[in-house]
């Protein structure tokens, strides 16, 4: 039962859309209507507001670390082997992509993953915004380095826990983060996915 009632804590947390509640805040278009129309910090950069895009970039990776670290705290449990954990970091990621207070459309989960893998362990987290980094240095397309970490990222988890929970977790996350990149995939192979910072034509 506790399992169950720390999963649905980190759904709630993990409902909260900060890249819809900042651009209101911040008397902004709602990003679900311009660009790719995904509510995240990378569309809500093509607004041209360069913080918006921090603040939600921020919040949304904090609300995936949160539920983690809470969990961890709480609990006094081990990433290693805990399936509350797990259990927390699914429940955040899954808030992020069908966020009950938004109508169940949210986003990619691209940084709400990242601060569900930093809660977990900092090497996972830090090897995966690595490899998320030399990506998109050289590309300059976010949908392609989130592809690419995430893919990498399974790799570290399976690395430094072997079959655990936190394992399971991350190969699901992953799977759900390329399904929900399926356009940018189409686009990247048409040569058209758009670049770190372009505009919304």
């Amino acid at each position: 039962m506790q399992t169950l009632w720390i999963a649905l804590a980190a759904y709630l947390v993990g409902s909260v859309s900060f890249a819809i509640v900042v651009s209101r805040a911040m008397g902004l278009p709602d990003p679900r209507g311009y660009g790719s129309k995904n509510p995240g910090a990378t569309n809500v950069l093509r607004s041209g507001s360069r913080a918006a895009a921090i603040l939600t970039l921020a919040g949304d990776a904090l609300k995936g670390w949160l539920p983690v670290w809470l969990t961890i705290v709480y609990t006094g449990q081990s990433p290693a082997d805990s399936v509350d954990i797990a259990a927390a970091g699914m429940g955040a990621f899954l808030g992020h992509l069908f966020p009950v207070f938004h109508g169940f459309k949210g986003g990619k989960g691209v940084a709400t993953a990242a601060g569900v893998l930093m809660g977990t362990s900092p090497w996972l987290g830090l090897a995966t915004l690595a490899s998320f980094g030399v990506i998109a240095l050289f590309f300059r397309m976010a949908s392609l380095a989130s592809i690419v970490a995430a893919l990498f990222a399974a790799f570290y988890a399976f690395w430094l826990y072997g079959l655990a929970p936190v394992t399971a977790t991350v190969a699901v996350t992953v799977v759900l983060l390329v399904a929900r990149h399926r356009e940018n995939i189409a686009r990247l192979m048409r040569g058209q996915e758009r670049r770190i910072g372009e505009k919304s034509p």
